[in-house]
């Protein structure tokens, strides 16, 4: 017990999401259950439609893609035209090959990002979509399977991000994410250009 209390405090789960750790250590399963559909607010919409040549989406609870501003259209492509069921940040990574261009550092960032989302995943155990998520992951990508049976974890943070940019070249981003108050499990990413690479004025005329 002490063992899963501490694992629960690393990773800040709620007492809800305590009671299904605790059910997992004991061999228990926890009750198989499918949340409802997320929204974004349109104040939310209104805020990275606003952020002008700065890249911004909103993330679900398993990474889905809500909503996403022109920026990120002209960074990653239309996430519009994309099917909805694969219109999910995890599965575009290692499913799209234009995604896999555009990272400088592909074996690392994959690595960190499965990291990430495996500790998101423990947070809503027994979430159907979770799960079928992850079973066509797994089915998809040896390369996800490999990973995900390192049983990593790690924190979502700021940093640095380098792209590869299929006509516009390297750009450089500081990276951030933030959980709006009233959707905790919703999170804000934003890129904010910084001046290395020339990344602005490339942006700019992208964005032209």
């Amino acid at each position: 017990m002490e063992v899963l209390d501490a694992i629960a405090g690393a990773l800040r789960l709620t007492p809800a999401e305590r009671t299904h750790l605790i059910l997992l250590g004991r061999g228990e399963p926890p009750p198989s259950h499918r949340p409802p559909p997320e929204k974004v607010s349109p104040a939310l919409k209104r805020l990275i439609e606003n952020l002008g040549n700065n890249p911004a989406w909103v993330m679900g609870r398993r990474w889905d893609y809500l909503a996403w501003n022109h920026a990120t259209t002209v960074l990653m492509g239309d996430l519009g035209e994309v099917p909805r069921p694969e219109r999910n940040h995890v599965w575009l990574t290692f499913m799209d090959p234009a995604r896999r261009e555009l990272f400088t550092d592909w074996d690392q960032a994959i690595r960190l990002m499965v990291a990430r989302f495996r500790a998101d995943s423990a947070r809503h155990v027994g979430d159907v979509s979770f799960e079928e998520l992850v079973a066509a992951l797994k089915g998809s990508s040896p390369e996800f399977c490999k990973l995900w049976k390192r049983h990593e974890v790690a924190a979502v943070g700021v940093g640095r991000k380098e792209l590869n940019h299929p006509t516009a070249g390297r750009l450089v981003f500081e990276h951030a994410v933030f959980h709006p108050s009233q959707w905790p499990e919703q999170r804000l990413v934003l890129y904010s250009p910084l001046p290395d690479e020339d990344t602005p004025a490339k942006l700019a005329t992208l964005l032209a």
